[in-house]
């Protein structure tokens, strides 16, 4: 059973200095952390809902719990000033309350009008539950060395996490029929309780159509042209729509590593889904999952450690393309390759391995109980790869 999500520890330690603002997708469950797994460590709090009238009256006229040491704003950012409301509450009761401000979009984004909060909070985003956390165990993951890995055995959970998905409450529960009515109100929820409170969306239908698309784009070059073609709409229209999404926590994107010695494509990113449940195809939900691991793995050592980190792809114009670079400072420290079956090593991989100086490479598989090393590449299964990061 998880007993705490991943970030509660760096939270509690970052409350003491600063507001904290926490981002991630509808039902990741920020709510949830904040109210039963952050604020029992105060001896009293008090949680307000802007989608709550009541809590929006007292939001507007500042009138907070005296008794409260920690206030949690949830789904504030629907307020067009909220961050100059925000800014004027903190500076005016710091010493007073700890701040914890929640919710569905990428609270970090400065929105024209506002006003900078910057110096004032730390920023974690809530990624969906990994096989490292549903399994309890905490890493202690240092840049530019091996990650942790050992022979345990968890296939099993990895074929469960890889089936439901990584949301708290689908994932938990593990009923076939609550995940397919999941994917059918998932979106619908996403569009009509959070887009358009604070998005302009003239065309909300295609707009919901191109959500429907895209995870079957999962793991291909992205090409807006294509689906423009598709919906019969602007490329303008498509970025646009694209960006509101990823800002949601739809999904996120990654994009090719440049580096003059491997001659390497400039444009094109490749998308991957929060949930990568709604992925059909076996062999692309499957990267998927990889990446959305290490996505998790590099914005917990930027937001909590500081680290530069960056995820990529690799691919050059011959089109030898490796699935993921892991950089700190621009500087490789480890790359993958996401294979269902395959036990050797895939040329791409040495080859990038060679002209990039690589310091560790793995190939992932989605095989139990592998851990070869041939020729400098680690062949290792995914529930030993993956319970390895955060």
């Amino acid at each position: 059973m998880i007993k705490k999500r991943y970030l509660t520890e760096n939270i509690l330690q970052d409350l003491s200095e600063k507001m904290v603002f926490l981002g991630g997708a509808r039902q990741i469950g920020k709510t949830t952390l904040a109210t039963k797994l952050i604020a029992p460590y105060f001896k009293e709090f008090a949680y307000y809902n802007w989608d709550a009238r009541s809590d929006r009256k007292n939001i507007m006229s500042s009138e907070f719990a005296g008794s409260a040491e920690l206030l949690i704003f949830d789904e504030i950012h629907k307020y067009p000033k909220w961050k100059n409301l925000i800014k004027g509450e903190y500076d005016t009761h710091k010493e007073r309350y700890k701040f914890l401000i929640t919710g569905s979009t990428r609270l970090n984004i400065y929105r024209k009008g506002g006003d900078s909060l910057q110096g004032r909070y730390f920023y974690y985003t809530l990624h969906p539950f990994s096989l490292a956390e549903i399994l309890n165990i905490k890493n202690d993951i240092e840049i530019f060395h091996e990650l942790p890995i050992t022979s345990s055995d968890h296939f099993n959970d990895l074929e469960t996490l890889e089936h439901f998905g990584g949301f708290p409450e689908i994932f938990l529960k593990q009923n076939n029929r609550s995940l397919r009515r999941w994917h059918n109100e998932k979106v619908e929820r996403l569009f009509r309780e959070d887009i358009r409170d604070i998005e302009a969306v003239r065309d909300i239908g295609n707009m919901q159509l191109l959500s429907d698309i895209l995870p079957s784009k999962v793991g291909s070059l992205l090409s807006i042209n294509s689906i423009r073609e598709d919906l019969e709409v602007s490329h303008r229209a498509v970025s646009n729509w694209l960006s509101i999404l990823e800002q949601f926590y739809y999904h996120f994107r990654i994009y090719p590593f440049h580096k003059k010695n491997i001659r390497s494509i400039k444009k094109e990113p490749k998308l991957y889904m929060f949930d990568w449940s709604e992925v059909e195809d076996k062999a692309a939900r499957f990267e998927n999952l990889i990446a959305s691991h290490l996505f998790k793995l590099t914005q917990y050592l930027k937001e909590y450690k500081g680290h530069k980190t960056a995820l990529y792809y690799l691919r050059n114009v011959d089109k030898k393309e490796v699935d993921f670079l892991v950089t700190v400072n621009d500087t490789p420290w480890f790359c993958v390759e996401a294979k269902l079956n395959e036990l050797n090593p895939s040329p791409s991989v040495s080859y990038f391995k060679e002209r990039l100086e690589i310091p560790y490479v793995y190939q992932v598989v989605r095989k139990q109980n592998v851990d070869i090393l041939k020729n400098g590449v680690r062949i290792i299964s995914a529930d030993r790869f993956l319970v390895s990061l955060i």
